[in-house]
C-alpha cells in the first residue's frame, strides 16, 4: 500500500514537469478574454430573459 501511495505521487511529480505555465501577460490576456465574454453572456442572458417574460406575461396575463 506505501508503494502505491509513493509511486502515485512520484507520477503526479513527473506529470507536473511537463505543465507549460502560462507566461503573466498570456494569463493577464485571458483574464480579460474570459471577463469579456462573460460579461457578453450575461448581457445576451440578461436580454433574453426580458423578451422572454414579455412575452410569457403578454400570453399568459393577456396585458
Amino acid at each position: 500500500m506505501i508503494e502505491k501511495i509513493r509511486t502515485f505521487f512520484t507520477d503526479v511529480q513527473f506529470e507536473f514537469q511537463k505543465i507549460s505555465w502560462p507566461t503573466y501577460e498570456e494569463l493577464k490576456g485571458s483574464t480579460w478574454i474570459v471577463l469579456g465574454m462573460s460579461g457578453v453572456l450575461a448581457l445576451i442572458l440578461f436580454v433574453m430573459d426580458k423578451i422572454m417574460s414579455t412575452l410569457i406575461l403578454d400570453i399568459i396575463m393577456g396585458q
